[in-house]
């Protein structure tokens, strides 16, 4: 009942309540609004931070002190000089602070009044001094009015900074004097107290450095500018630099130090001693590598080391040329050291390797061996360059026999040269009037000759080398004929008694290789009929000198010759080599195998002792058509004499 009661009361006065505020909102409003005016005023003239007792002066901007100079203790900074640091304030740019209480127009006024002053102090330099009437000071006094301020603020940082450059440029120059006042004033600024102490340091150690720097200047005069170590000028620039990293007269001393360093090493250079040279340029490098006395010693440097690997790469193609491959790999490397870009090196260093690996040649030179004990030299030789080749032909080759497969790949791993020409009558004759050499042919009376009344290969009497495919007297620039297999075997062996080098007839792998140059296809021209004179081959064109004409023969060819042609009559295959498919057929040394089953897949001949069957390579100028296919093997009795073979021979490299 009484708890009711009392509920009911509160209700009743609850009413009465608002009853009374929505009679009275305009009086209500008009004290709230008095209020809160009251509480403003009061707020300005609060301290800012908020404490009691009055207004309370904002902190001068706070300022990132650099590092103070190192000890004598600290390691020389000689590599690591740079342009004199600058004070870096501690507050960034970026949105300034808001300013901490409501300004009026006489403390806007009073503002600018004060960067009115500091601007005129500053530009008169009265940075930081004298105490009453310098930028720094007339800066913080519109900063104590407005913290925010971004001018005020820029324009203290601006005028500390500047103040300490300039006592540190005094200090550089090694004038302590000039510096006093400054760092004197410096005391009055707590904000710059750890830039004051590192310069307060430096103006302590100016005596000593001032020391070293007369040493460094004593040892220059001396001679003394890098050498002996522990007391030369370097290392008293050193030192000073170690104290005084700002030290302008010991960086110059150092400059100095480097220029003569570089000198000497461009003497050095100019004297062909460049391991001497780079050693003093890695020195010099330790005291400023990017200065532009050191630029300009860089390029004058790689002019010397170019003109100097020039000069030895000449050196090394003279010495390659005499055959002194062991200097001219020396001369290689020497001007590699020097310069590796240089033109024409690459190539020069792929001959040496060539030399070193062909017995010092280079593949595709031509030369020939002077005879040992008698005057006389042999034939012309090719440097044959090492390679693989698919030998034999597939087995859809058109005019393709079984004996000439299966096909299979070869590796031509020994180094060879071979002659250039086929054999001619009178390299021959050399040969048998210094050994007395008998042939087969005068030995069993007869060769084979081609007679022109039947037009048909037949046997004559007293045909021999010294005659031609028809029995006549043969001319010297012809390839001998009527040579048998032993015959061909005898002038090699002579050969390399006479030149004391290893002379022998092809390999049949050899022959097929160098009559391929390189190609793949059924003849070294292509897989159809010749287009142009390439050869002394079988063409429907030819005449022999009483009218005859070939039955078969390539269409629409013609090469002038009904017979052998003197020797290199034709252009020379990709290899240098004249006349492999044609002219004459050559004897090699290979045994007669059937097939290249078992055969040797490293291009040596396949040789059975004692065989009476050897393998002929290439057509004649009488063969068919399909005879001048490189992969074309005939089987001939080692003791065969016939006006249509010939040989030629090979020299073992290396």
């Amino acid at each position: 009942m009484v708890a009711r009661s009392w509920r009911a009361a509160a209700t009743s006065f609850g009413c009465r309540l608002l009853n009374a505020i929505a009679r009275h909102r305009s009086t209500i409003a008009a004290v709230l609004g008095l209020a809160l005016l009251v509480a403003a005023f009061a707020y300005r003239w609060m301290p800012a931070n908020g404490a009691r007792g009055g207004p309370v002066e904002p902190p001068r901007p706070a300022f990132t002190a650099l590092p103070t100079a190192p000890d004598a203790a600290s390691p020389a900074p000689g590599t690591e000089m740079t342009e004199p640091e600058r004070l870096v304030p501690a507050i960034r740019p970026g949105k300034p602070p808001a300013p901490s209480r409501v300004l009026d127009a006489a403390q806007r006024a009073e503002i600018a009044q004060f960067l009115t002053r500091a601007v005129a102090a500053e530009q008169a330099g009265r940075l930081i001094a004298p105490a009453d009437d310098n930028a720094a000071d007339w800066y913080g006094a519109a900063l104590e009015i407005d913290p925010g301020d971004v001018d005020a603020r820029a324009g203290r940082e601006r005028v500390l900074a500047q103040a300490i450059a300039r006592i540190d440029e005094s200090l550089d120059a090694g004038d302590a004097r000039a510096a006093a006042p400054g760092i004197a004033a410096l005391e009055a600024f707590a904000d710059a107290a750890g830039e004051r102490a590192r310069l307060v340091q430096r103006r302590e150690r100016l005596p000593q450095v001032e020391a070293l720097l007369k040493e460094g200047a004593r040892r220059m005069v001396q001679g003394q500018r890098f050498a002996p170590e522990g007391a030369s000028a370097l290392d008293s620039y050193r030192a000073a630099l170690a104290l005084d990293p700002r030290n302008r007269v010991a960086r110059q001393g150092l400059d100095r130090v480097q220029e003569g360093l570089l000198a000497a090493a461009l003497e050095a250079a100019g004297n062909d001693r460049f391991e001497e040279a780079d050693a003093l340029m890695a020195r010099a490098a330790e005291l400023g590598a990017d200065t532009p006395a050191q630029r300009d010693a860089d390029l004058r440097m790689a002019a010397f080391r170019e003109r100097r690997a020039m000069s030895l790469v000449d050196a090394a193609r003279a010495a390659l040329s005499t055959r002194d491959i062991d200097a001219a790999a020396e001369l290689v490397e020497r001007a590699k050291a020097l310069a590796p870009a240089i033109p024409g090196l690459g190539e020069l260093e792929a001959r040496v390797a060539d030399a070193r690996t062909y017995g010092s040649f280079v593949p595709g030179e031509t030369f020939a061996d002077t005879f040992v004990a008698r005057a006389g030299r042999g034939p012309d030789l090719v440097v044959i360059p090492l390679g693989r080749f698919r030998m034999g032909s597939p087995a859809r080759e058109r005019g393709r026999r079984d004996n000439e497969g299966p096909q299979r790949e070869v590796a031509i791993i020994r180094p060879f040269a071979i002659a250039r020409t086929e054999v001619t009558v009178a390299d021959f004759r050399a040969f048998v009037e210094a050994t007395g050499h008998v042939t087969t042919a005068e030995r069993l009376g007869e060769s084979t000759i081609y007679d022109e009344r039947t037009g048909r290969m037949v046997g004559r009497r007293g045909a021999d080398w010294r005659r031609d495919y028809a029995g006549e007297p043969a001319r010297d620039v012809e390839p001998v004929v009527h040579v048998s297999w032993d015959d061909a075997r005898a002038y090699a062996e002579w050969l390399s008694a006479a030149t004391g080098k290893s002379y022998r007839l092809p390999s049949e792998a050899e022959h097929e290789y160098v009559q391929r140059a390189g190609t793949t296809t059924r003849f070294r021209w292509g897989d159809g009929d010749p287009r142009e004179v390439l050869g002394n081959f079988t063409g429907l064109g030819d005449r022999s000198p009483t009218g005859r004409s070939w039955t078969r023969g390539f269409p629409d060819y013609a090469d002038g010759y009904w017979g052998p042609a003197p020797v290199s009559s034709f252009p020379p295959n990709a290899f240098g080599v004249h006349d492999m498919d044609g002219n004459v057929a050559e004897w090699v040394e290979d045994c007669w195998h059937d097939s290249y089953l078992r055969a040797p897949a490293d291009g040596r001949a396949w040789v059975n002792p004692g065989c009476a069957r050897h393998v002929v390579r290439g057509g004649s100028w009488g063969s068919a058509p399909e005879q001048f296919r490189p992969a074309y093997r005939a089987s001939a009795s080692r003791e065969l004499r016939s006006g249509r073979t010939g040989f030629r021979v090979v020299r073992d490299l290396g």
